[in-house]
């Protein structure tokens, strides 16, 4: 019942949010006197941030036309690499005039609410040196119930899956939850000896192990059995969506939490928000705006999968422990030998807290240290690990100089 309230909910704010509307446009006519007063203004960005916050906001785009190399621009085409029912493999295609020898990055976002579009300024930053790839997973919403069911394994299988497709000498770049998926599989192609295990594995902020400095979401996470996570957690989507009847975690849900945990930060950010809008601070406005219709942007996910996630990582803890497995496949670290691991952590990160990306050195005793790196940066939330100054400035020439070090064509390269 709870989706179908929260569905008519919205239904009900739609007349209150086309009357804001109607205001706005009102408000914003040049020929109207009350518009160029204090008071018209504050009862424009009134309308501007009703609207906003009772606004739906679909999946974003990318946004990614263009790119720099050697001072040029070049033209960027997205290809859909290979399609599959919960996620599609996609390519950042540089238009250039001649074949570019660089590295082959698969950026593997989180499915955790958030459309793959939160790592635009990831793949922004390498683009210009890297041929990337990244997964974009599909909102479980609009996938019909007769089609697969998804979890954590088939997480792992699908970026096996990716993996083989994409060829030996694959970078891939793990960004919060994906970490463990990503070193699982890692782990399970290590044991084959599947020569297109990745080159690199970059964790970014992931939970390897949640025992580390437990931030407020694993202990949330732990404080209730799995089955009070089936109960209250766990809703069917309603008609009309595609997915009616498939039992789902909704991101409004997600969502809800997300902003909780740091709602006086969220609140104090609308107040400026709402205070640019009033002087006219057009720039500064439209970049807060930009913000929030992409933190907005949620997506629901799929029930099977979520709740193995919270069972697995963090109330079993089972990859630690060396009890994971992935299907028939059992998850052991130890079989890690020829990956090198960078392992990326932000000293303010209130969702991983510092030390659960690290553990995964530490995990894995027959990988040589030289080819195990950690990086803590200074002053970085969770969100600016990936995105943002500190992203473009200290993090990503870190893992620029680690995929270049220990790839197969960038030795090739060097000594040529």
């Amino acid at each position: 019942m709870l989706y179908y309230m929260h569905e008519l909910q919205r239904l009900w704010m739609a007349p209150s949010r086309m009357m804001a509307q109607g205001a706005r446009i009102a408000m914003r006519n040049p020929w109207n006197p009350v518009a160029y007063t204090s008071a018209g203004r504050a009862m424009m960005s009134g309308a501007d941030l009703f609207e906003h916050l009772t606004k739906r906001f679909g999946k974003p785009d990318w946004e990614l036309d263009q790119t720099i190399i050697d001072g040029a621009p070049v033209d960027i085409e997205i290809d859909v690499v290979m399609h599959r029912t919960w996620c599609h493999l996609l390519r950042f295609k540089r238009l250039t005039d001649r074949p570019r020898n660089d590295p082959k990055v698969l950026i593997v976002a989180p499915l955790s609410g958030h459309y793959a579009t939160l790592l635009r300024g990831t793949v922004e930053e390498l683009l210009p040196d890297h041929d990337v790839y990244i997964t974009d997973w599909m909102d479980a919403r609009m996938i019909p119930v007769s089609e697969d069911k998804f979890s954590l394994n088939d997480y792992i299988e699908y970026l096996i899956d990716f993996l083989h497709v994409l060829g030996p000498d694959t970078h891939v770049v793990a960004v919060c939850q994906p970490a463990v998926p990503a070193l699982a599989a890692t782990a399970v192609m290590s044991g084959w000896g599947d020569t297109c295990a990745p080159a690199t594995l970059t964790m970014m902020g992931g939970p390897i192990d949640t025992r580390e400095n437990p931030t407020q979401v694993n202990k949330l996470a732990t404080e209730k059995p799995i089955e009070w996570f089936k109960q209250h957690a766990i809703v069917e989507v309603p008609p009309p969506y595609p997915g009616a009847m498939r039992k789902v975690y909704p991101g409004f849900m997600q969502l809800t939490n997300f902003i909780a945990m740091n709602y006086d930060k969220h609140l104090a950010s609308y107040h400026e928000l709402f205070d640019h809008l009033v002087r006219g601070d057009d720039d500064a406005a439209e970049k807060k705006l930009a913000f929030y219709e992409e933190y907005r942007a949620v997506m629901d996910l799929p029930a099977g999968y979520f709740l193995q996630t919270v069972e697995t990582v963090f109330q079993k803890h089972s990859l630690p422990k060396g009890e994971m497995s992935a299907r028939w496949n059992p998850v052991k670290l130890e079989k890690i030998e020829r990956t090198a691991l960078l392992c990326i952590e932000g000293e303010w990160d209130d969702i991983s807290g510092v030390g659960q990306t690290k553990a995964a050195l530490n995990l894995t005793p027959n990988l040589p240290d030289e080819m195990k790196h950690y990086h803590l940066q200074k002053g970085a939330g969770h969100y600016g690990i990936f995105n943002g100054s500190k992203w473009r400035n200290d993090i990503a020439p870190v893992l620029r100089r680690w995929i270049r070090r220990h790839g197969a064509k960038s030795a090739k390269d060097l000594a040529a």
